[in-house]
């Protein structure tokens, strides 16, 4: 079976240079322009199913790309993004330039990052991420031939450190996806093997 873990579109804080975890915030028009032009490259290449963060970036970034194609998207409250507490809607370049603030570490040692009030800890993400894979992906490894996931910058990092196996301090391994980047993976009675992870089905600069 192959994985294709898509991060959403982009949306007016993403230009903005803003944190949006579990804020919901719809993508904006270079966003959308991005998902259908992802969509019509892939129009061609079948998928059994189309699992989605609830969040409505990701899902519309899902519609999108599914186009008039009869494919089921089903929400998965799992595969929403890492919620940032109190720090979302701030500026996320003026906060990594604190280095008295723990999210100064939040990319470049990830394992020293600790999160701001309300927020959630990298560790439990990549609980959920994994509990996801292991309940949803992984039984159908030999039924499907194709699946898509379509969620967000740091939840597609944890779904790849299952991928992976890899510990917290490697998280960022590859860099953050672009908008619309697909990360491609396979599955097999062997495990895991990564086969792109940073494939763009559209043109960039367009």
């Amino acid at each position: 079976m192959e994985i294709y873990i898509v991060r959403h579109g982009e949306t007016v804080w993403n230009a903005a240079k803003l944190l949006q975890g579990s804020t919901d915030i719809e993508l904006n028009e270079y966003g959308r322009a991005l998902a259908g032009e992802t969509g019509a490259s892939l129009e061609d290449v079948h998928f059994d199913c189309i699992y989605s963060s609830p969040l409505i970036r990701a899902y519309e970034t899902a519609c999108l790309i599914r186009g008039h194609r009869n494919i089921p998207i089903i929400r998965d409250d799992r595969l929403r993004e890492l919620s940032f507490g109190v720090y979302e809607g701030e500026n996320f370049s003026e906060l990594l330039k604190k280095e008295e603030d723990p999210f100064h570490y939040f990319f470049k040692e990830p394992d020293r990052y600790r999160p701001p009030e309300n927020g959630e800890t990298l560790e439990h993400i990549c609980e959920r991420a994994a509990e996801f894979m292991r309940e949803v992906i992984e039984p159908q490894k030999e039924q499907w031939e194709r699946v898509m996931i379509v969620a967000h910058g740091a939840m597609n990092k944890a779904l790849m450190c299952h991928v992976k196996q890899h510990g917290i301090e490697a998280y960022w391994t590859g860099g953050l996806q672009k908008n619309c980047n697909v990360i491609i993976v396979s599955l097999d009675q062997s495990g895991y093997h990564v086969i792109d992870e940073t494939r763009i089905f559209y043109q960039e600069g367009a």
